[in-house]
């Protein structure tokens, strides 16, 4: 009878695994120590990945937030650099796509050029990204308040705009600390919430509201003099800020990796796919407010200093726009929530690999909840003190802020020159994501584009004090600097971490075929059919580096 038993519970094994075998890391590929000693659950499909990147792009945030300065700029041509934008980061999107396949890990744009180059590369771009994101998380909290105010009818002060934006730096923590599961399916309500508005909020400004036709996309609506005096294309380029400030959220569908079921597959298409719908989602609001705008001249003479919401009013009345209101900050505790575990993701895998100061409670991992807790706390702090510090100093929150996209672009830029140089050196992508032999053309063609919005981000600001023109310039020296400083003197990058520089080498990591007992298999394999994660095996002896490794 027990004999029946085990011969029974062998097929049952054999079946488990082989309808199991599709998941398992191809021996070819290249798979890295955290992928797979990850303590992430994968519980993340393609839709929870594609609307955490969808929802920490936020088409209602990015062009809420930038299209009157871009209006006041270029005047309604200033559309098409949502297309250009677009393009641009569609380029970078695919070169992502191509790391991630191969090198899915926690953490992103840190473990992807650690891979690519080296330690040191790796750190330096980290630490850029850390502080970007972080600012960028304070940006997106603290602009969120005024529309909560007008919201609820709270009077608007420095204090109570502070006070808001950490109610929602909260909320977003809390929710984080749900795991990943419960992440997916609120960045998908977000995600479901946010296109559902923008269909109907666009549809109905083109039919209530709408003043011109498609003709004023390309009208120069500047003054006579200005534009005798000063070629278009001037203007039109400094209004790329409307699409440079929108198109990035992409590389948070990387960040999570390791919660991300088939990662090689899906998160590259989800990095695309966040464009594409990103992209329609945002020129199609756009263009709604656009054509809705009654007096373009007022608005680039700085007269009309509120387009968007004298917009909403005419076209919603004031019940509808306190609706408006309400799916706008959706879409902002929605984009903080993204991107504070993005964040969390960075700020662990680093301190996984020992690379920052108190990593180790960064590199701590509740099993429970399946989250980085420490570095989800931490992710919550840093922008909170950031909002706070506006208390203090308007001006040192403003240069903290405006470091924020730059330093995402920089970022972003470090990934693309990585992958050039080991695509020089011989690295030949292996996930299952590859552009074959496009992928020189689109590499430099994406480093040109990162090129463009960096130059157009430090671009020093015409008619102020020297030190408010170059801001973003001087914060930008000043990051890079003390990240220097740091790398070079606590040498952090001699610390822990896995393999690195391995891209063109074709070294392989095989510890994912370290065998264990038939016991331990049985006992793994019984608990996968039954829903749950194996067990880690923390007792057993790891191998040195040197064994581990084989080419």
């Amino acid at each position: 009878m027990q004999s029946q038993d085990l011969k029974r519970a062998d097929a049952q094994v054999s079946a488990a695994a082989a309808s199991h075998a599709h998941l398992e890391p191809e021996p070819h590929r290249n798979v890295g120590q955290e992928e797979q000693a990850s303590e992430f659950k994968r519980d993340m499909g393609f839709w929870g990945n594609l609307a955490l990147g969808f929802t920490y792009l936020s088409p209602v945030v990015g062009v809420y937030t930038t299209i009157a300065v871009s209006l006041a700029i270029a005047g309604p041509p200033a559309f098409w650099m949502l297309v250009v934008a677009g393009v641009g980061q569609l380029l970078v999107a695919c070169v992502f796509g191509e790391v991630v396949s191969q090198y899915p890990i926690a953490g992103g744009i840190y473990p992807w050029n650690r891979r690519l180059w080296g330690p040191k590369w790796g750190w330096i771009s980290g630490w850029i990204y850390a502080i970007a994101i972080t600012a960028t998380i304070a940006s997106v909290a603290y602009g969120a308040g005024p529309f909560l105010g007008a919201l609820f009818d709270i009077e608007m002060t420095p204090m109570a705009n502070v006070m808001l934006a950490l109610a929602i730096l909260l909320l977003a923590t809390l929710t984080n600390f749900g795991g990943t599961k419960f992440l997916a399916k609120v960045a998908f309500v977000g995600f479901v919430l946010e296109i559902v508005a923008t269909v109907c909020i666009g549809i109905w400004l083109f039919i209530a509201t709408r003043k011109h036709d498609l003709s004023v996309l390309f009208t120069d609506f500047r003054p006579a003099e200005l534009q005798e005096s000063t070629p278009f294309i001037g203007a039109f380029i400094a209004s790329a800020i409307f699409g440079i400030y929108l198109y990035y959220g992409f590389e948070a569908n990387g960040d999570v990796a390791e919660e991300v079921q088939d990662p090689s597959r899906v998160i590259p298409k989800a990095m695309r796919m966040t464009i594409y719908i990103g992209g329609i989602a945002s020129m199609f609001i756009a263009l709604g407010l656009i054509l809705s705008v009654p007096d373009f001249a007022a608005v680039m003479d700085g007269t009309a200093t509120d387009p968007v919401g004298a917009v909403f009013v005419e076209a919603f009345g004031p019940v509808g726009f306190k609706i408006v209101l309400a799916i706008v900050l959706v879409s902002y505790l929605s984009c903080t929530i993204s991107l504070q575990a993005a964040a969390s993701r960075l700020m662990y895998s680093m301190g996984r690999d020992k690379q920052l100061p108190g990593s180790t409670l960064l590199g701590k991992f509740n099993r429970e909840r399946a989250v980085p807790p420490y570095a989800l706390v931490l992710a919550g702090i840093l922008p909170a003190a950031f909002v706070v510090l506006s208390l203090l100093s308007a001006d040192a929150l403003m240069a903290i802020l405006s470091f924020a996209a730059f330093g995402i672009y920089m970022a972003f830029a470090s990934v693309v020159v990585a992958s050039i140089r080991a695509r020089a050196k011989g690295w030949q992508p292996r996930g299952q994501f590859t552009m074959g032999g496009l992928g020189w053309v689109v590499s430099i063609l994406a480093l040109g584009y990162q090129c463009f919005a960096m130059y157009t981000l430090i671009v020093p600001v015409p008619d102020v004090p020297w030190y408010q023109a170059w801001i973003v310039a001087i914060v930008s020296g000043i990051v890079l600097v003390a990240g220097l400083l740091y790398l070079f003197t606590a040498k952090p990058h001699l610390r822990g971490g896995g393999p690195t520089g391995d891209a063109h080498t074709g070294v392989i990591d095989l510890r994912y075929a370290e065998p264990i007992a038939q016991s331990e298999e049985v006992v793994d394999l019984a608990i996968r059919l039954d829903g749950g994660n194996p067990n880690l095996y923390p007792h057993r002896p790891r191998k040195s580096a040197q064994n581990r490794i084989t080419k």
